[in-house]
C-alpha cells in the first residue's frame, strides 16, 4: 500500500515538473535569445569575438571583447550583452544579461 502511494506521488510530482518546465520555455522566442552560462567564442556574434584565451582552471575558451582581464564577454540578445566576470554572467528567460556575484 505504502509503495503504491509513494509511486503515485512520484508521478504527479513528475508531471507538474514536466509541464512547468514546457511553460517556462514559451516565455520568450528561441530565435533571439541565448539561455546559457558559458560562452564559447562560436556562439558569440564575429563582431565580438575579440580577445579570446582560455580559461585557466577548466580549460574552457572564452572571449573578453574589451572587458578587461578575469572579465567575459556575454551575448544574450541583440539588446542585451556586456562583460561580467569570469563564469559569473548568464542569460535569463527574457534575453537579460545578468552578473552575480
Amino acid at each position: 500500500m505504502m509503495k503504491a502511494l509513494l509511486l503515485s506521488i512520484l508521478a504527479i510530482l513528475a508531471g507538474a515538473g514536466a509541464a512547468s518546465a514546457g511553460k517556462a520555455a514559451g516565455l520568450a522566442p528561441a530565435s533571439d535569445l541565448v539561455h546559457i552560462d558559458w560562452q564559447v567564442p562560436e556562439q558569440l556574434p564575429p563582431p565580438f569575438r575579440n580577445h579570446c584565451t582560455v580559461e585557466n582552471f577548466t580549460a574552457r575558451p572564452y572571449c573578453s571583447n574589451h572587458c578587461g582581464a578575469d572579465y567575459q564577454f556575454y551575448y544574450c540578445s541583440p539588446v542585451s550583452f556586456g562583460c561580467c566576470h569570469l563564469g559569473h554572467g548568464y542569460c535569463d528567460w527574457n534575453g537579460v544579461l545578468r552578473c552575480h556575484l
